[in-house]
């Protein structure tokens, strides 16, 4: 796919497993369970996938994934699997290095979109995108610093805060034109500034949802996360970017869902429903 000046392709650097009924909120598990099949324990597979956006002077990624090193029983709890996917490799196969990567757009700092913004090497923690800028919304970063007692498991500040002293995290303060053809939207309900990437031309939309619609499933606007700070706050920005999805036609790319990488949508008497889905672009 062509936006603008960039070729966007998805690439995926994982998987890991998360509750069900957390993942769905309040919806009851026969309703999700269909889209969603839940271990014994209840937890669902959840993909770790990206975009990278390729022009003739920037290589961009937006957010990292849960990246590695995690100790025993983190790795137990959430089942972070990289043996069929991982994130170098997969620049690899597009012709990029990790070097080559200019940008790193963070949508916010929850370990699975964070965590392989750096690597451990020679016990130290070094970038894992050594001639890259990292862009992340100020308010989140003064949240992720200190988290409530609600959310502060999401957040593992060795994965973050080196980055900033490194002197290469850029702190970003609201809504931006990143360039020309990116949009960085700031939204409130999953947690505090939240940031999605929307890149448009005069003919094409595509809306990287992030947390806000994680899952394809998640385009029906009461499927919402139970870890999400502001539930209601989610429904309202649902319900907003929503319609402009159909009315323009975008196509809204999903972070998390293990099989549909992005899909259009449209508008039917039961709400939304997908019009057309993509396993990559």
């Amino acid at each position: 796919m062509k936006i603008g000046k960039y070729e966007l392709h998805s690439l995926e650097s994982g998987t890991l497993m998360l509750d069900g009924g957390a993942m769905y909120g309040v919806v009851p598990k026969p309703l999700w369970e269909r889209n969603s099949p839940a271990d014994e324990k209840n937890r669902i597979k959840l993909s770790t996938r990206h975009l990278l956006l390729l022009s003739d002077d920037k290589k961009i990624i937006v957010d990292t994934g849960s990246g590695k090193n995690w100790d025993e029983k983190f790795e137990k709890i959430y089942s972070v699997d990289h043996s069929a996917h991982d994130m170098f490799p997969a620049l690899d196969k597009l012709g990029v290095q990790r070097e080559d990567i200019t940008d790193v757009i963070l949508t916010h700092l929850h370990f699975d979109h964070i965590g392989g913004a750096v690597l451990f090497e020679n016990d130290k923690i070094i970038p894992a995108f050594p001639n890259a800028q990292y862009h992340i919304q100020k308010k989140q970063f003064e949240w992720g610093l200190n988290p409530s007692q609600r959310d502060k498991a999401s957040y593992f500040k060795d994965r973050f805060v080196p980055l900033a002293e490194e002197g290469i995290l850029n702190l970003i303060d609201g809504e931006t034109n990143f360039d020309d053809d990116i949009e960085l939207l700031v939204i409130e309900g999953h947690t505090f500034s939240q940031q999605l990437v929307k890149i448009s031309d005069s003919s094409n939309t595509l809306l990287y949802c992030a947390d806000l619609i994680p899952l394809s499933s998640h385009i029906n606007p009461p499927f919402i996360m139970g870890y999400d700070l502001q539930p209601l706050v989610t429904l309202e920005e649902k319900k907003k970017l929503l319609p402009k999805a159909v009315d323009e036609n975008w196509t809204l790319f999903f972070e998390h869902d293990p099989v549909i990488a992005a899909a259009k949508i449209t508008s039917t008497e039961k709400g939304f429903a997908i019009k057309e889905s993509f396993e990559e672009i």
